[in-house]
């Protein structure tokens, strides 16, 4: 077990069901607190769990927090600069990684760089990252433990794998979203109230949008392919509407272990504090007699074309990973400020890949470089 945590995104939902294990888990400690503009909900953490450092997203922001718990002997820092201090500091042995976006990137590489175990809940890092943030991981013997449901469930089933050339594939299992099972010309002018209504899971606005276009898949089987080092052949997709299997592994001689569950994140989030360890869990236990039947399903390609665009970067490799993740970002916040409609989102992310120029084997400044122009390109593809 883990005995001191920087929490990157503490005021998001990974990050408060994050504090919420800690708050269970004896004799852990929290270092640092990084947050956006949430001075309320920041200067509630501060005042329960003392860190040393806490850290806003702007300046405004911070000073507001400074006030809010003058007399705490917490320091406050704010900005790029503060995200990497709250990586890096010497006390945490973990640093949950929960930011939203390409800004999580260079801190999560910064606390590899230092050795930490990452419990890594920012997909940026691998879709954009991955065979860099994997390779600095070997060099500097940080561990990285997935905190995402199907990632955590194929960490779980690999667990007793010595050899993954014994690997058939990877099966990641999909909600389907709460728009299964319905047509392409029922969902062009789906809402965004329509799309944040996902079946079985709470999560932040960016990331239940990115389930209801398939994209959220389509970004995971890129993390699959770079976290567990296997081509795309070998990492496959399956409608599961019940989130009860979270993901499967199928080895070379036909037997497929999976990770079953309630579908409640604070499992695979104690898992990469308390890990090769196991605890007792605030999740709902599983009950197999009232959960009902488990189904699955082939993903419709057509109706959600998201996912098959994130295949074909996945395909590519290099910076089209980039490209995809920050273009889509962009297009789902326009999409949330219903600026675009459900299907733009695939048009203006196809359009990115299509016009940011493609290198192969890119550095950290190309992939960042890439990022950015992918962003840029969605604001001038806008109503083209």
């Amino acid at each position: 077990m883990v005995q001191c945590v920087s929490i990157l995104g503490s005021t998001g939902s990974i990050g408060r069901q994050s504090l919420d294990i800690i708050r269970r888990l004896p004799g852990i400690r929290v270092a640092a607190l990084t947050a956006g503009t949430n001075v309320e909900r920041m200067a509630q953490q501060c005042r329960e769990f003392s860190p040393k450092l806490a850290v806003m997203a702007t300046q405004e922001a911070a000073q507001a927090l400074a006030e809010r718990i003058k007399g705490l002997s917490i320091r406050v820092n704010f900005g790029e600069a503060g995200l990497m201090e709250a990586a890096s500091m010497a006390d945490a042995d973990c640093v949950i990684t929960a930011v939203v976006g390409m800004v999580g990137l260079e801190p999560t590489l910064a606390a590899i760089q230092r050795g930490k175990r990452i419990g890594l809940a920012n997909k940026e890092t691998l879709v954009c990252a991955g065979e860099l943030v994997m390779d600095a991981a070997d060099r500097y013997g940080a561990e990285i433990i997935p905190v995402d449901s199907e990632h955590s469930a194929i960490f779980q089933c690999l667990a007793g794998c010595r050899d993954r050339g014994q690997v058939r594939r990877l099966i990641l299992t999909c909600s389907g979203g709460p728009f299964y099972g319905r047509r392409r010309e029922e969902l062009r002018y789906v809402t965004r109230a329509d799309a944040l209504c996902h079946p079985n899971w709470r999560m932040g606005a960016k990331i239940t949008i990115d389930c209801a276009t398939l994209m959220n898949k389509g970004l995971e089987l890129i993390e699959a392919m770079r976290l567990y080092r296997l081509p795309m052949e070998q990492v496959s997709v399956v409608i599961h509407r019940q989130s009860v299997v979270h993901s499967l592994v199928e080895y070379v001689d036909g037997a497929v272990l999976a990770q079953l569950g309630a579908p409640d994140m604070r499992l695979p989030i104690q898992l990469a504090l308390t890990w090769p360890d196991r605890a007792p869990c605030p999740a709902p236990d599983l009950d197999l007699l009232s959960c009902g039947p488990l189904t699955f399903d082939r993903p419709d390609l057509e109706t959600f074309p998201c996912l098959g665009l994130a295949m074909e970067a996945a395909k590519a490799g290099g910076t089209a990973g980039a490209v995809l993740s920050g273009a889509n970002e962009v297009a789902v916040g326009l999409y949330l400020l219903d600026q675009v409609g459900f299907y733009d989102i695939y048009d203006l992310v196809k359009q990115a890949l299509d016009r940011v120029p493609f290198v192969k084997k890119p550095d950290l400044g190309q992939i960042l470089a890439a990022d950015r122009l992918a962003r840029e390109a969605v604001y001038a593809n806008l109503g083209g």
